[in-house]
């Protein structure tokens, strides 16, 4: 018989016991891990005093939140229903709420709380994520941070503004009067961090904007979640350049990027893209068919015994090394260097001698180092200069990030066709500046956006503007960057094909009815709802999506529909899944399906009256495609 879709994220909890039960089965008993007898397999004493270790109080719960499962989907807004804010490089009017070239872009803008979106993209992507840029909440005591597992009724909704989302999940500002000031962010933090990990590609890295706030809790987290052995850098960036006289004892002109690898050893860094001042360095005075060259010291201290011997230039000159040095090579090398003309005697031919360094041969990306000036990647008040210019002059998101500090992370350790994850988007800087790095080198980088729609305070510059939430500034930031990109390239072979589109995804409840997931007893009233167990105001693009992330293909991927005999069937990414929600799906369209031989096929329950018109499906795919995998919801 066809499998159902469970519709439901991993239990991430209950497959680490798994994992652990194969690997020592005494340790789990009635799905319980024995916490002492697994320390006494991996040989560790059991001691009961101290030990050192990071806490805080709800540290436990917010670990077994990461591994908690959700009954909750993405459902696609391909389409804009409300009045146009505006109109693309081409003409066509867009608003701020929907999709922008959904049939052809690769891009992604989720909106919803982006725990539960972590949740849901785990199997879509996991493994599959290059890098990670986030911008969370710097809990400075004014900062909104998420209240995990928290909902508000309508009738206790309070007046405040931004203290809720549209759906009533809750937002606080986390003041320093609070007696859980730091607990409260670290656990808001640590199940995102845990469930981010898992996205991360084996060479992956992300890298997560802080102040001083929190850089030390946040550091101890990282090395939980990704371990001390991956931790990479610590850059500060020079956000300000001029003191704030009214700062008691010092005026704050700095931020931390924090890095961590995925797996040090796997991680490779690009380096920064060499200047034109840099390769000036180099010419070619003595003509040589290898290139421009620079001369770098022979000698070199302190003193080595076998690398100290006379050297006699062309001109007949002795020379030996400065006292207290020696040769950078010894005698026998030397002379190979020599033979390979590899070193330059000045014009004369009486200088010291010098080694000749090719510009072909030198490390084209330079090694960073780990601060960062603003004249190199932009400050805030240039960040959001450039932001209100974008806007017409409308200051509708405070503190954004400059795009050049972010591009620079993606030039570090990007290749031309990663994903790149920013779940804390904000203003949409992450999507800016993949749009412009790829607009510079051609690059088919993919981005994936998540910002909860928080709601832009009344009295505020973005409400005055018209934006309801912040997601609406963000997803508007794209297009009207992605419109500037490619008017300031046009002249650029291939920017037509820049990727400026992104698709919307906002988070919802299941597609299915609760009386879908019930296991207890039922009603009368539960029983005939059976008859139709997905909810009415679902759509096919709904269902659709729903059966991708259940079955764990990525979302960015292209799809057609048609009429088979009448009933709509979709196809996505050329048959990796091919679906018909229709009722009574008729013999011959579920024939031309199975004729074509996907990799996975999806019906609507209720598309057969019957057990046995099931069994005929399973048969007619058994006998025309046995590799496809049939389900049904």
């Amino acid at each position: 018989m066809m499998d159902k879709m469970k519709f439901e994220t991993p239990n991430l909890t209950a497959e680490n016991r798994k994992k652990l039960a194969e690997l020592f089965p005494g340790v789990v008993a009635e799905g319980k891990v024995n916490v002492d007898l697994l320390r006494s397999y991996v040989g560790e004493e059991i001691f009961k005093d101290e030990a050192y270790e990071f806490t805080w109080v709800g540290k436990r719960a917010a670990i077994a939140e990461a591994g908690r499962p959700i009954r909750k989907t993405l459902r696609p807004i391909v389409k804009d229903e409300t009045t146009p804010t505006g109109a693309d490089s081409t003409g066509k009017p867009y608003c701020s709420s929907g999709s922008r070239d959904w049939d052809t872009t690769e891009n992604l803008y989720i909106e919803g709380d982006n725990l539960d979106v972590l949740k849901l993209l785990q199997e879509s992507y996991l493994g599959k994520v290059k890098m990670i840029y986030i911008d969370p909440p710097y809990n400075t005591g004014n900062d909104f941070i998420y209240r995990d597992d928290f909902a508000k009724s309508r009738e206790d909704y309070e007046e405040e503004a931004g203290m809720y989302d549209e759906d009533g999940d809750r937002l606080f500002r986390n003041t320093e009067s609070n007696g859980r000031f730091h607990s409260d962010w670290c656990s808001m933090m640590y199940p995102r961090l845990v469930l981010a990990r898992n996205l991360l590609t084996p060479d992956g890295v992300i890298f997560i904007s802080i102040d001083d706030n929190e850089v030390a809790q946040l550091r101890k987290m990282c090395d939980e979640v990704f371990g001390e052995s991956n931790f990479v850098a610590s850059v500060i960036w020079e956000r300000a350049f001029s003191p704030v006289n009214l700062k008691k004892h010092f005026s704050e002109s700095h931020d931390y990027i924090i890095c961590y690898a995925k797996d040090f050893n796997n991680l490779i860094c690009n380096g920064l893209p060499r200047s034109e001042e840099a390769d000036n360095r180099y010419s070619n005075p003595d003509n040589d068919p290898r290139g421009n060259w620079a001369s770098a010291d022979l000698s070199v201290g302190p003193a080595i015994q076998n690398n100290i011997y006379e050297i006699v230039t062309p001109s007949g000159r002795r020379v030996m090394p400065p006292s207290g040095y020696s040769w950078r090579l010894n005698k026998t090398r030397f002379a190979e260097f020599l033979k390979d003309n590899r070193i330059y005697f000045g014009d004369d031919g009486n200088g010291v001698p010098r080694i000749k360094r090719f510009l072909s041969e030198v490390k084209q990306g330079i090694t960073p180092m780990t601060i960062w000036k603003h004249q190199d990647v932009g400050h805030s008040q240039k960040a959001s200069q450039d932001l209100k210019k974008l806007f017409n002059e409308k200051a509708v998101f405070t503190y954004p990030k400059p795009v050049e500090l972010v591009k620079r992370l993606f030039e570090l350790y990007t290749n031309n066709d990663s994903i790149i994850l920013d779940f804390f988007s904000g203003s949409a800087t992450t999507a800016h500046a993949v749009m412009q790095l790829n607009a510079e080198d051609g690059g088919k980088r993919k981005f994936i956006m998540v910002q909860l729609p928080e709601v832009c305070a009344e009295g505020t510059e973005a409400a005055k503007a018209g934006y309801k939430n912040i997601c609406e500034i963000g997803k508007e930031r794209i297009r009207r960057a992605g419109d500037k990109i490619k008017t300031e390239n046009k002249d650029k072979p291939g920017i037509e094909n820049l990727d400026i589109g992104f698709r919307v995804l906002k988070l919802d409840d299941s597609n299915m009815n609760d009386v879908y997931y019930a296991a207890g007893d039922y009603t009368q009233e539960m029983l005939s709802n059976l008859l139709s167990n997905i909810k009415p105001e679902r759509n096919d693009m709904d269902l659709l999506f729903g059966c991708l992330l259940d079955w764990g293909l990525p979302l960015s991927m292209p799809h057609t529909h048609e009429k088979i005999d009448g009933f709509t069937v979709h196809t996505y990414n050329g048959g990796d899944l091919i679906a018909c929600f229709e009722e009574r799906i008729s013999e011959k369209a579920i024939r031309e399906i199975a004729s074509r031989q996907p990799l996975r096929a999806v019906f609507r329950d209720s598309s057969f009256t019957s057990s046995p018109e099931k069994i005929n499906v399973f048969e007619i795919f058994k006998l025309l495609s046995p590799n496809t995998t049939v389900k049904v919801i």
